[in-house]
């Protein structure tokens, strides 16, 4: 398999993190979706990423989708998501929330340094709308025990967690106190500590 896409992105790492868990071999092409528009556009004509390609040469374009195949190659006492309710709504849940702050950041990213002039109400809407789920998220994880958020393993929702709040923190300085998530601050902390997280990173680079 071929992993495209770089890994400051929370959901290009979220599924290297993943890939590396499952013990899954891959290829790692960090390409730009500005820089290296032309070598993307072979395989994924949206020029987003993640993009996995198959070992069949089929291509899959979305972080969810992906997760959901390379689940799929695991025995299920393996997989990132638990497979019995109301454990696996329950983190699936978690994990779109996460997924959906990513993608307003990378959104309020854009409204910001891509347009000459800004909207004032989109701006203010999707910081609005980050504010409002890190609290959410925040209620749920302090309201739980323990170094991961289902049980005595990793999962995908604490992967997706740590990957979003590494990328809102580097993408948008400033923006979030975490003195007022402690509990999202420490579950942070504690992922991105692990070799997985450090071998699976990369500082932000603004697109340019």
């Amino acid at each position: 398999m071929i992993l495209i896409g770089q890994y400051d992105s929370p959901f290009v790492r979220r599924i290297g993190i993943a890939l590396t868990l499952y013990a899954l071999p891959f290829e790692h092409r960090p390409w730009s979706t500005f820089g290296d528009a032309e070598k993307i556009r072979r395989y994924n004509p949206l020029l987003r990423v993640p993009t996995l390609v198959l070992d069949d040469g089929d291509v899959l374009i979305d972080s969810q989708a992906i997760i959901d195949h390379i689940d799929g190659l695991v025995p299920a006492e393996r997989r990132l998501f638990p497979t019995q309710e109301p454990a696996r709504r329950r983190a699936l849940k978690v994990a779109a929330l996460a997924a959906g702050t990513s993608d307003k950041a990378v959104a309020l990213f854009y409204e910001e340094r891509l347009h000459r002039e800004p909207s004032a109400t989109w701006v203010e809407r999707c910081r609005a709308q980050i504010a409002e789920t890190l609290a959410a998220l925040e209620a749920d994880r302090a309201a739980r025990a323990g170094d991961y958020w289902f049980g005595e393993n990793i999962g995908h929702a604490d992967v997706i967690v740590a990957t979003m709040l590494r990328h809102l923190g580097e993408a948008h300085p400033g923006l979030v106190d975490m003195a007022r998530h402690p509990a999202l601050r420490d579950h942070s902390a504690r992922l991105e500590a692990l070799p997985v997280f450090q071998d699976i990173s990369q500082p932000f680079i603004a697109p340019s």
